[in-house]
């Protein structure tokens, strides 16, 4: 893995970390709140692995050291961003109540945020997003996707769910509850 590859997958998870931290402290989500949690830890190992990249590369003189200062920096401040949003997903965890203009004023957006694991019965199991045609016939959009301990943000349309994968998605409030039956099997047709 170069720095550079390391630093993306970085940014990509700490904005899924924002994400999912807001919208757990609006739409009162504590498993939205956890994987901020599990997200963390993520985020603090793949740091130590792109500072120890950074040397590596320093040492085989791929980088000069100005730019691996950058890219180091870059590194921490991307996981200062992280230990944020975990500071906000611990606001939910420990049940502090929000403002309630603030939440009635996202609850009125007509977009919500779910997370839901795919059962062995459900139509998701073993077919690629692209063939399911989620966002135009639920109407809710997978965003992420945790495979055990692997973290898949804007999955492409050739990824294949599988059963026990965790899916977070986005889409109108009306359709989740659809979405949900579809991943846990308890709904056959899309």
């Amino acid at each position: 893995m170069k720095s550079e590859e390391g630093l993306l997958e970085l940014k990509e998870k700490t904005e899924l970390m924002v994400d999912l931290a807001y919208s757990a402290i609006i739409y009162d989500n504590v498993k939205l709140a956890k994987e901020v949690y599990e997200l963390e830890e993520f985020i603090d190992e793949k740091n130590k692995e792109i500072q120890k990249t950074i040397m590596e590369e320093i040492e085989r003189r791929e980088i000069d050291t100005d730019k691996a200062l950058v890219l180091s920096r870059l590194a921490r401040s991307t996981e200062a961003i992280a230990d944020g949003a975990l500071e906000l997903a611990d606001v939910e965890l420990r049940d502090v109540e929000l403002h309630p203009i603030i939440k009635e004023s996202v609850r009125e957006s007509d977009t919500t945020f779910t997370r839901v694991t795919v059962n062995n019965s459900s139509v998701f199991a073993g077919r690629k997003l692209s063939e399911l045609r989620l966002a135009s016939k639920t109407g809710m959009m997978v965003i992420a996707i945790r495979r055990e301990k692997e973290w898949v943000c804007g999955p492409k349309g050739d990824f294949q769910i599988e059963k026990g994968d965790v899916l977070l998605a986005k889409g109108p409030a009306e359709a989740e509850m659809d979405f949900i039956k579809l991943a846990r099997g308890k709904k056959r047709k899309i």
